[in-house]
């Protein structure tokens, strides 16, 4: 049964990350500590390995998307290139940090990330036009079934922006996609259907620098972290397939409920547990 619960938390979070482009992070590691508080089978779960084996399975669900993606030619891959020069340095900065976090104080910052996250998605793109109306930076044209999209983004707040959501990543085993998603589609103006295809092909370069360095920390609970990588394959691939045929707003409307129920409940219980 216990085994089960980590197939189903390995497909559920990576289905609903690679629909949204989210990576899957945000579902996996309350999912997992949510585990952790009901089962005695998870005691072994402490803020350093539940993130380090979220981005080791992330790794898996971006792949497995990705290559979905691409054939599908929805992934813009020379900015997401560029997006990577800074979330790289950014995720092994979290991955430090992350070192020093304990799991009360992880629940607390973690769950009022989340809500964050979630208010991101009431944002509408018009409140957003002064950044997105810059003559500056690099200019894109993306073809969607041959119809062109344009869109502009200034190059250093591009980085400065990949940096921090890097650090997230690195930090929190999020993948970086629920903060990097809503950048590109509000600040520089990427349609959703190019934003989250392009966000999986990030997350699946940067978690596995960030898991490399979790690795050499050995914070990677070898002998339970096979049972999740199945389902996440599973899963980041269904995703794929069944973001081609949902509405854009029946997938934010969704995750905007979730992210403020688990965000709720992990600032409670880390505020109840200081």
């Amino acid at each position: 049964m216990v085994y089960i619960a980590m197939l189903v938390i390995g497909f559920f979070s990576s289905f609903i990350g690679s629909i949204a482009g989210l990576g899957g992070g945000i579902i996996f590691v309350p999912g997992v500590l949510l585990l952790a508080e009901t089962l005695s089978f998870f005691s072994w779960v402490t803020p350093q390995n539940v993130v380090g084996m979220s981005l080791l399975v992330m790794i898996f669900t971006g792949f497995s998307s990705t290559y979905t993606y691409l054939k599908y030619k929805r992934v813009d891959l020379k900015s997401g290139a560029l997006f990577l020069t800074g979330s790289i340095p950014g995720s092994l900065t979290g991955v430090f940090i992350n070192r020093y976090l304990q799991e009360d104080s992880f629940q607390l910052y973690f769950g009022i990330l989340m809500v964050v996250i979630s208010l991101m998605f009431f944002v509408k793109q018009n409140e957003m036009n002064p950044l997105l109306k810059t003559n500056k930076g690099i200019k894109r044209v993306f073809y969607l079934n041959n119809v062109p999209f344009s869109y502009r983004y200034p190059i250093s707040p591009a980085l400065i922006i990949s940096y921090a959501v890097g650090l997230c990543s690195g930090l929190f085993g999020i993948g970086g996609g629920s903060l990097m998603v809503p950048a590109m589609i509000l600040l520089f103006g990427f349609p959703a259907k190019v934003a989250a295809p392009t966000s999986m092909f990030m997350i699946f370069i940067s978690s596995s620098v960030s898991s490399i360095a979790h690795i050499s920390l050995g914070h990677i609970v070898w002998e339970y972290v096979w049972f999740f990588i199945p389902g996440a394959w599973i899963g980041g691939t269904a995703g794929a397939i069944v973001s081609q045929r949902l509405r854009g707003s029946t997938i934010e409307w969704i995750l905007r409920i979730l992210m403020i129920i688990i965000g709720a409940r992990l600032i409670w219980d880390g505020y109840a547990n200081l």
